[in-house]
């Protein structure tokens, strides 16, 4: 792969979901990392449509359209070392329904508190920090 054709901007839509005072959180087989669920768009699809299918993939629950709401984007290096590479992070909350259980390339879900920052990458501390800093995380 030469240097050209390497993305220099990972572009991911996120769930936001919080309860009593922790995020939930993802790790994908294989990964040693947790992520805030969500994906990267397929094609031309909008933040709304990637997130939808992503936490219907990931979580096997169904998202609320109406209940959609912007929390943030943020933008930092990649987690995996790829010189110069970003990953920007648009990050929704919504209410859900069905019962949240890991699928597809999940295999484990947890519920995060500010300290278990240190487990999660770049763009996702920036989204603890925001949380932490509003009292939404214990």
């Amino acid at each position: 792969m030469t240097e050209e054709s390497v993305p220099r901007l990972i572009d991911t839509v996120a769930w936001v979901r919080i309860e009593d005072g922790r995020i939930l959180c993802a790790r994908p087989r294989g990964k040693d990392i947790f992520y805030i669920p969500g994906g990267k768009r397929e094609g031309a699809e909008t933040d709304l449509q990637t997130l939808l299918r992503e936490i219907d993939e990931e979580l096997t629950v169904a998202l609320r359209p109406e209940t959609v709401a912007h929390v943030g984007t943020y933008e930092a290096a990649a987690h995996e070392p790829a010189d110069g590479v970003v990953v920007r992070m648009s990050c929704y909350t919504a209410d859900y329904s069905g019962v949240l259980a890991a699928s597809s390339e999940i295999e484990e879900v947890a519920w995060f508190a500010y300290a278990d920052r240190p487990l999660v990458p770049p763009v996702d501390q920036l989204l603890f920090d925001d949380l932490s800093a509003a009292g939404r995380l214990v």
